[in-house]
């Protein structure tokens, strides 16, 4: 196996019973015209799979954990999670554009991080984990995945975000807006650790941490909010 398929299998945290399939979802279609290899497939029919496995997982996922939605909303957050830009963090989170196998014309023009590339080859990855290892095992692995946007979807989009009600709050209360500030920075590239600390005035009033700068921002906000309750002035903050 090369050794770039089997870093990538480390990155994702999966490792293929069959890697060629790993490797035919790399495949960009611009890359067939200078294949010196004939019959190379490109990963398009790997992408239309996955993109149909990742709604299901998405849809059952969000179908599970908030029983009292009703279907309209289940449908939008759904689409949040599954549009292209979402998509493409996450493959920017894992560097796959750094994996992809593309014609020289594309990848001149910026290919390996534009973002519909982006979400594509992640789709087509998704399709590749069904294929090689079945439903079951595919589910389970997209949303360890997507732990990170699934953690921001619930906490985020579901309710009044903490950094919203910190920021009404803190206006209102002292005429000043909340700042954030990230402190530290903790792990490789695709599993960072985020400290973050949100200030008001010069007073530090809550720290978070997370796997996603917002999830951080959302955990200090959250702290913040705790701290301010009672208070209608900075100096009586601790």
């Amino acid at each position: 196996m090369p050794a770039d398929l089997r870093m990538l299998q480390r990155r994702l945290r999966f490792k293929f019973n069959d890697p060629a399939l790993l490797a035919q979802s790399l495949v960009h279609r611009s890359y067939l015209n200078e294949s010196p290899e004939p019959g190379t497939l490109s990963n398009e029919r790997l992408e239309f799979l996955g993109d149909a496995v990742l709604g299901l997982v998405v849809a059952r996922w969000l179908f599970v954990r908030y029983p009292d939605l009703p279907e309209g909303r289940l449908t939008e957050l759904r689409s949040h999670l599954v549009k292209a830009e979402t998509l493409a963090q996450v493959a920017e989170r894992l560097q796959l554009g750094s994996f992809l196998v593309m014609g020289r014309g594309e990848e001149a023009t910026g290919g390996r991080t534009r973002t519909l590339n982006q979400a594509r080859v992640l789709e087509a990855i998704i399709g590749a984990v069904f294929v090689d290892s079945g439903f079951r095992k595919a589910e389970g692995w997209l949303v360890r995945l997507l732990e990170p946007e699934l953690t921001d979807l619930g906490a985020g989009d579901l309710a009044e975000d903490a950094k919203s009600r910190l920021q009404h709050s803190a206006q209102q209360r002292f005429g000043m807006t909340p700042r954030y500030r990230i402190l530290d920075t903790e792990g490789p590239d695709h599993d960072k650790m985020f400290t973050v600390e949100v200030t008001i005035g010069e007073r530090s009033l809550g720290l978070g941490r997370g796997r996603s700068k917002r999830t951080a921002e959302r955990e200090a906000a959250q702290e913040a909010l705790a701290a301010i309750e009672t208070q209608t002035d900075l100096e009586d903050l601790a």
